[in-house]
């Protein structure tokens, strides 16, 4: 296991990028960088920067991110 109060580690901090996003409203799967993963009913589809998709969990996705205005 490592560990990560070691030396040689710093902090970062994510940076601020928009994304889209939806909320389902029923279980779903979707192709991402990584192979197929599930989603919840409730849970969020994220189109990333890029264009990759991949699922959040609604929890996560709410603690997160905001809603902005373009």
């Amino acid at each position: 296991m490592i560990d990560t109060m070691a030396e040689g580690f710093k902090h970062y901090r994510k940076r601020p990028v928009v994304v889209q996003a939806k909320q389902m409203g029923e279980p779903f799967e979707v192709q991402t960088l990584e192979g197929t993963m599930r989603g919840k009913a409730g849970d969020y589809l994220i189109i990333g920067v890029i264009g990759e998709r991949y699922p959040c969990d609604k929890e996560i996705f709410e603690r997160t991110y905001e809603e902005v205005q373009l």
